[in-house]
């Protein structure tokens, strides 16, 4: 509804919009971001220790070791179009910057990776776009990250390097598929998702 409203308004002032994840090269794409934490009913925050570099539990890093595991299939889910890849892989725009992700990586405030922990207590996932379901992000945030806190998957040490400019520094950092034909292959392999 909020996007019909949203075109409809714009037509009216002669304007076309659109949520396509990357319609121009040279300027940055539509993202969808969600700020992810966990609270008890006593409403204590889940992700939280102040005692950790970001500020992070355990459980939150395994709800995140979770993520970064399937994210691959996740694409398929959050990136549903072809143009989606041409935000997740985009050149440096005009502004410097493309403010989307192309490696599984995670850091602390750094807008460069597809996590991002901009604080305590919860985590940022950038991957998804603004073509992406709803539902089906939800629920695949849910369904990986408790496979994460039951596994307990560990995602690494955090990648404290602009991505966009030092990422060949990396060693063993994933890349996100370049394609949604890709993305489906992982989606088919990934039985957490399934």
């Amino acid at each position: 509804f909020f996007k019909f409203m949203v075109r409809t308004l714009a037509e009216k002032k002669g304007l076309r919009a659109t949520f396509m994840p990357k319609p121009f090269l040279n300027k940055t794409g539509n993202g969808c971001h969600a700020h992810i934490s966990i609270w008890n009913k006593l409403g204590k925050n889940l992700f939280t220790n102040n005692r950790d570099e970001l500020g992070l539990s355990k459980t939150a890093y395994n709800f995140m070791g979770g993520i970064m595991h399937s994210a691959e299939a996740l694409t398929a889910w959050f990136n549903p179009t072809i143009n989606s890849y041409k935000r997740i892989n985009a050149p440096t725009t005009a502004s410097g910057a493309t403010w989307s992700p192309n490696t599984i990586t995670y850091s602390g405030n750094n807008r460069t990776h597809m996590i991002r922990v901009p604080g305590p207590g919860r985590f940022e996932l950038r991957l998804m776009d603004g073509a992406t379901n709803p539902y089906l992000l939800q629920a695949g945030i849910i369904a990986t990250g408790l496979d994460g806190i039951e596994k307990k998957r560990n995602p690494g040490k955090p990648v404290y390097l602009n991505m966009y400019k030092d990422s060949h520094k990396v060693k063993n950092a994933k890349k996100l598929p370049k394609s949604l034909d890709l993305s489906l292959k992982h989606l088919a392999n990934n039985k957490i998702i399934k």
